[in-house]
């Protein structure tokens, strides 16, 4: 028996053992696009301590040096800033711009350092030594006074060389000190050798003078100066100079070198020098008041 065709049904019959197609797959339209990755970061430079303490260093270095009263503290500070910003620069995956900041910063104060320094130095120099200009006023007395005009009337008499050196007495002034030679004592020996035990009598064919002077401070340092540079020596009759360092001997009543003194402060005392006998009267005294002022001679009798 037959079984009656539907109407619309189509005439293919499939075999049961014929295997069904799958259903047609989906229009391929591309595959999905993929996100671009993201691009990687540079990782950002760690702080460089070590530069930090450099420029930090160098800063407060710079400052002292700037500083007359501290310039110590900067000379000091200023090369460890340099060193540590030479160190910081080689430090890997550390930022550099401290240590190179520092570095300019050091050499820098360096510099203005050694400016502050050598003005400071400059003053100092001219505060304790002061001028070259040396002028000399007579004595007291009419004695002085006729030495100094026949000085003037005779300009071939050159008045305060070794020839013809100035009067005990004589005022002799530069701009930072006024010195006067009070007196000279000859054969000076036993006060001398009476005034300490350790001082030594003198060699033989020598004997000790004894210079007394004063010298008074005129300069306007506000901190005063020290009569240490002020000098007198004695000058023998061949021309050769000797000191009280030649021969180490404390003075009686010994001319304080040491003691600052302020403007118009004066200090007067001895000092002892080993001079040859024979020709003792016949040397003069080379005074020199302040270390690059102008020497003079002042007789010694």
């Amino acid at each position: 028996m037959t079984t009656p065709e539907l109407p619309g049904a189509s005439s293919v019959q499939t075999s049961p053992h014929q295997p069904q197609q799958s259903p047609p797959a989906p229009p391929n339209y591309g595959a999905p696009l993929e996100a671009s990755a993201p691009r990687p970061r540079k990782p950002k430079k760690q702080s460089n301590v070590v530069g930090l303490i450099a420029l930090i260093a160098a800063a407060i270095g710079f400052i002292f040096a700037c500083m007359p009263g501290a310039l110590i503290v900067g000379w000091v500070l200023l090369p460890i800033a340099f060193v540590l910003a030479i160190v910081s620069l080689f430090i890997k995956r550390k930022a550099k711009w401290t240590g190179v900041t520092a570095l300019i910063v050091s050499i820098v104060g360096t510099i203005v350092g050694f400016v502050v320094f050598s003005s400071v130095v400059a003053t100092s120099f001219d505060n304790a030594f002061g001028s070259g200009d040396t002028t000399v006023a007579p004595p007291s007395g009419d004695a002085g006074a006729k030495d100094q005009a026949a000085a003037k009337e005779d300009p071939a008499a050159n008045a305060g060389t070794r020839e013809n050196p100035y009067p005990i007495g004589s005022v002799i002034e530069s701009d930072d000190w006024r010195v006067v030679i009070n007196s000279v004592k000859l054969a000076a020996t036993e006060s001398v050798v009476a005034a300490n035990q350790f001082n030594e009598a003198p060699a033989k064919g020598s004997e000790y003078a004894l210079i007394n002077y004063s010298a008074t401070y005129v300069g306007d340092d506000a901190d005063g100066q020290m009569p240490a540079f002020v000098s007198v020596d004695y000058v023998t009759a061949n021309g050769t100079t000797v000191n009280r360092l030649d021969k180490s001997v404390v003075a009686p009543k010994a001319f304080d070198t040491s003691s600052t003194l302020y403007k118009g402060g004066t200090a007067t005392g001895n000092i002892a020098i080993e001079v040859p006998t024979a020709t003792a009267g016949k040397g003069v005294l080379a005074v020199r008041p302040g270390m690059v002022a102008d020497k003079v001679f002042v007789a010694v009798k």
